[in-house]
């Protein structure tokens, strides 16, 4: 295994025509197809860099920025973004574009943290990252500070520890009526 690869050396792009089996009751694509799509090409990426089988650990954000339509072309495009011992943070991006005009929008950005796997299903470890720009630098800091913000939504939040009566007064302007018994 090679101690350390660039992200250029994984980084995927793939361009599908978005048919009409895609579309969901409103007539758009069902964004369930669409992320799909990210969850294969996020593999691709992350099996490409590792050099085995891997599996989706989580997916952080998911935002549909702007809807697809039937008949517009796809393009996702991922990269790895970090490396830890055995789990990769994959960016994805998403953008459509109308055949007929050329125009093109960004739908949607995802981070994928994809996990090596063996043959018998335990971790493996990956190559680290060889970063080459500011922009990977950025990418790196920046999954390195979501994966800080996790840990602490995890530990805030748990069960044994969360204290409601902290909370309260946050409630009193939103759109909920507290009803404890």
């Amino acid at each position: 295994m090679q101690k350390f690869k660039s992200a250029k050396h994984s980084q995927l792009s793939i361009t599908q025509l978005m048919l009409p089996s895609h579309s969901n009751f409103g007539g758009k694509v069902h964004g369930g197809h669409v992320l799909h799509l990210m969850d294969q090409i996020a593999f691709a990426c992350a099996s490409k860099h590792s050099n085995s089988y891997c599996v989706t650990a989580s997916v952080n954000k998911v935002d549909f920025l702007n809807p697809i339509e039937v008949g517009e072309l796809v393009t996702l495009k991922a990269s790895i973004n970090y490396t830890g011992r055995t789990s990769m943070v994959v960016g994805v991006r998403v953008e459509s574009e109308n055949i007929r005009t050329g125009k093109m929008l960004h739908c949607n950005s995802s981070y994928f943290t994809m996990v090596a796997k063996d043959a018998e299903g335990n971790n493996l470890p990956v190559p680290g990252l060889i970063i080459e720009d500011e922009q990977g630098v950025r990418r790196f800091t920046r999954s390195l500070e979501r994966k800080k913000q996790a840990m602490s939504r995890s530990t805030k939040f748990d069960e044994s520890q969360f204290k409601f009566q902290d909370y309260l007064k946050k409630l009193d302007k939103e759109n909920v009526k507290v009803m404890l018994r």
